[in-house]
Order: C-alpha cells, then sequence, then structure tokens
C-alpha cells in the first residue's frame, strides 16, 4: 500500500499517510476522474471506511483531498453522524489531521503560506480558495487550461459538460457569464476550468 500511495503524494508524506489510513481502518480506492469531485467518503454496507480519490489529481491536491476525506470519518466517529459533513467538527478535525503535513519537505515553498491561510478555516473545497487553487493547478499534468478569469471579456467558451457561454463582466469576486442557447446568466468561480472557443 505505501508503494501504491507514493506514487500518488509527495514522499515525506507516505508513512503519517500509510499511518493515518491504517490506524482508521480505511479501504482506499484510487479511481479514474469523475467530473464533479476529487474524491469522497462512505460508510459501506459491511461498515468499512471507504474513501475514493481520484487517481489525475496532482500529489499535493492528491494528499490534501486524502486528509479532507480522512477528516470526515474521523469526525463522524468522534462527534457522532448528525454532524453537518463541512460543520465545525469537520473543520476542527481536518485542520488538526493537515497541519502536520504543512512543512517544505513535504509542499513547494510559495505555497505553504497559501495553506496556512486556508487551514485557519478550511472550507468544503479547497477549489473556492482562488489562490491556493492556482496555485496548486500549476502542478497539474495538464497544464494547458485556460481559467476564466484569465480570458477577455467578450470570449466564448465551453465547460466540461459540453455549455458555451460569453463572458461579460465581473461582479465582486465572481464573473458574470451567459449561457449561449438560454441567455441565462450564470457566475462563474475565478478559477473555473474553461476550453476558450475561437470564433471566426
Amino acid at each position: 500500500m505505501s508503494d501504491t500511495l507514493a506514487k500518488y503524494i509527495p514522499e515525506h508524506a507516505v508513512k503519517p499517510v500509510f499511518d493515518l489510513i491504517v490506524n482508521n481502518q480505511v479501504h482506499l480506492k484510487i479511481v479514474n476522474e469523475r467530473q464533479t469531485r476529487h474524491g469522497d467518503y462512505r460508510r459501506g454496507p459491511s461498515g468499512k471506511h471507504e474513501i475514493t480519490v481520484n487517481a489525475s489529481l496532482n500529489k499535493y491536491r492528491f494528499l490534501i483531498t486524502l486528509i479532507h476525506e480522512i477528516a470526515h470519518l474521523v469526525a463522524f466517529e468522534k462527534f457522532g453522524r448528525n454532524i453537518k459533513p463541512h460543520g465545525n467538527e469537520w473543520k476542527f478535525t481536518f485542520q488538526r489531521l493537515m497541519v502536520p503535513f504543512i512543512r517544505p519537505e513535504i509542499f513547494p515553498g510559495h505555497i505553504l503560506p497559501l495553506l496556512a491561510r486556508h487551514f485557519k478555516n478550511p472550507s468544503a473545497s479547497s477549489d473556492t480558495d482562488t489562490t491556493l487553487s492556482l496555485a496548486l493547478k500549476q502542478y497539474d499534468k495538464d497544464n494547458d487550461k485556460n481559467y476564466v478569469f484569465e480570458i477577455p471579456y467578450g470570449s466564448i467558451f465551453r465547460i466540461k459538460n459540453g455549455k458555451i457561454f460569453k463572458k461579460l463582466a465581473v461582479r465582486t469576486k465572481r464573473f458574470e457569464c451567459i449561457e449561449i442557447s438560454s441567455g441565462k446568466t450564470y457566475l462563474f468561480n475565478p478559477n473555473a476550468e474553461v476550453e476558450l472557443i475561437n470564433i471566426q
């Protein structure tokens, strides 16, 4: 198992993560990418703790996602099943589990302060922390993606589900875009990944 982990997370994180998996009796499945989420935790019918993480994640995001899911398990076990999935109990647990990994042997130096800031009050998804998300994305294998924040206003773009939009304006922290086929307006996070369409 630790040999498998070494392919997906930073070298100095392998042993402590392996210990977390063993101590919490986690059945870890590394799966092909799902569009909607990086990972998930569920208690299987037999009572086994099942965590799945997308194989396509870069090693830093994989580590954060895996600890995120282990935090669900630990929080449910400690505080009971009636807590909110991303409530205070989970945040406290995620912080406690993640802090030992926020070290220069594990994460690149420029990401450490972003992680430290994020984990003062971790959110349900690190994707909503634009600065951290963009810093992590530069380690993705396919780093040729466009993000909504960097394309010019008036650009036409496609998202993963095939829908096509035009970028209109910025509203506080999000970008207002209109769906071409329906005329409906949607708000996008700045770091939403999009495919730019060149219309001649």
